[in-house]
């Protein structure tokens, strides 16, 4: 009987494509998928790291799958959680295994397994912000994946990242920017043959400037993508990047959805975090492409609670999402993160006071997506069909965003032109037209 296996996923959808290559290596290998975890022989869980709340989720998952795994098969944990804290998971864990997610799962790398000794990472356990993460020998940022379930995917462009926002700690176990070709990522894309392509990475605009000479091209690579799919869509825009050409090629290609990393928008407090722009400027640019594109669709994610947030610093994030209207926004709460500038501020915010603040800031948004919901009622929209009843217009990001419900006879991956009939919260009523 060959072997089986299940991969849990966790965090954002760059894990969700490392998942996707390790089942093309795992399949390679002779694996089968299993029904569900405990009738796998090999149990991976790839983990996220990012905030405390993730880390939590990723431990209780693995404890979750571990307690119930059949008699004999192995439970490996990788991703960031395996690379930031292996010694404390393999030393607290001992009956898994710790591995780091740039390393393979296959039977021939287990005859020289060391197991249960902490993550087998060609990095080391003890990395520092700034540190140059050597390229493993096994990379998946280049492996190929199996053809997409769904009429959709993502494709990760570039791993690492070069910046040093004070909150973040990506940098030190990601490493520094490192852009793959834009053959291999069309290659890639011809092979996932599907009609919605996702792009994604850690500094998206930035893809292309460690290939030589500084110079990006994600301009370039967003026409080829265009060119080989029916949409395409760009996740993680840092908003210093977001030049008017780029803004040209993302409307140019039908869906003009831009996700903007902003995180906060008092430029005092901006400055701790080691970020780029102010509220004003943010708004200037949104403003400028609502003016170019009437139909673009906007979402973003904020921090609240960074050490040194005061209540004019909150009274500026509320005025710019009342100005702004974004219609998809996410709020977190800051986490302090070992070896990040932000761990060696003072001036923490107290807990309820950043509970309060959040509070409000997502009430005030769950109102402005109502808003922006309800306006589309009466319109017509040309929809991708995700699953039977369920699809997407240029307006929804897949998983993150809300869905619009269709009629069920609608077919998996064709495009509809739909009427929006009613709005519940994020997610839409819709009947064909004609």
């Amino acid at each position: 009987m060959p072997r089986r296996y299940w991969i849990e996923t966790l965090g954002c959808p760059k894990n969700q494509v490392d998942s996707d290559k390790l089942v093309g290596t795992l399949v390679a290998d002779g694996y089968t998928s299993a029904s569900s975890p405990g009738q796998a022989d090999l149990v991976v869980v790839n983990t996220c790291a990012f905030i405390d709340e993730a880390r939590q989720e990723s431990i209780d998952v693995i404890l979750q799958l571990t307690d119930g795994r059949k008699k004999g098969a192995e439970v490996v944990v990788t991703g960031c959680l395996a690379e930031r804290h292996g010694d404390e998971l393999a030393a607290a864990l001992p009956e898994v295994t710790v591995r780091g997610f740039n390393l393979a799962l296959t039977p021939h790398d287990h005859d020289h397994d060391h197991a249960h000794a902490g993550p087998a990472t060609s990095a080391g356990t003890a990395v520092t912000i700034g540190r140059k993460v050597p390229v493993p020998s096994f990379d998946l940022l280049n492996l190929p994946r199996p053809r997409s379930p769904r009429p959709w995917a993502y494709v990760k462009i570039a791993e690492g990242c070069d910046r040093a926002c004070g909150f973040c700690a990506i940098p030190s176990f990601r490493g520094p920017q490192r852009s793959r070709s834009i053959d291999s990522i069309l290659q890639e894309v011809e092979e996932l043959d599907v009609r919605e392509v996702v792009l994604v990475a850690q500094d998206l605009a930035s893809y292309g400037r460690d290939q030589g000479k500084g110079k990006k091209s994600l301009v370039p690579l967003v026409k080829a993508v265009a060119a080989r799919t029916d949409r395409v869509r760009l996740l993680y825009l840092y908003p210093s990047e977001l030049t008017d050409t780029l803004i040209d090629t993302i409307c140019d290609t039908g869906v003009p959805y831009f996700d903007l990393s902003l995180q906060h928008v008092a430029p005092t407090h901006l400055r701790r975090m080691k970020r780029w722009g102010d509220g004003a400027r943010f708004l200037s640019r949104i403003e400028a492409i609502r003016e170019r594109e009437p139909d673009a669709a906007f979402r973003s994610n904020f921090i609240v609670g960074y050490p040194g947030e005061t209540e004019d610093d909150h009274d500026q994030l509320l005025a710019f999402v009342e100005a702004a209207q974004l219609d998809w926004c996410g709020f977190f709460s800051y986490s302090e993160e070992e070896g990040t500038h932000a761990a060696t501020l003072v001036n923490d915010i107290d807990p309820e006071l950043v509970r309060d603040r959040l509070a409000e800031l997502r009430e005030m948004q769950d109102s402005i997506t109502q808003d922006r919901r309800d306006q589309l009622i009466g319109r017509e929209v040309e929809v991708l069909v995700d699953e039977p009843g369920i699809g997407r217009s240029h307006r929804e990001a897949p998983e993150i965003d809300g869905v619009i419900t269709l009629p069920e006879h609608l077919k998996e991956g064709t495009f509809a032109r739909v009427r929006v009939i009613g709005a519940l919260g994020p997610d839409l009523d819709a009947e064909e037209v004609g």
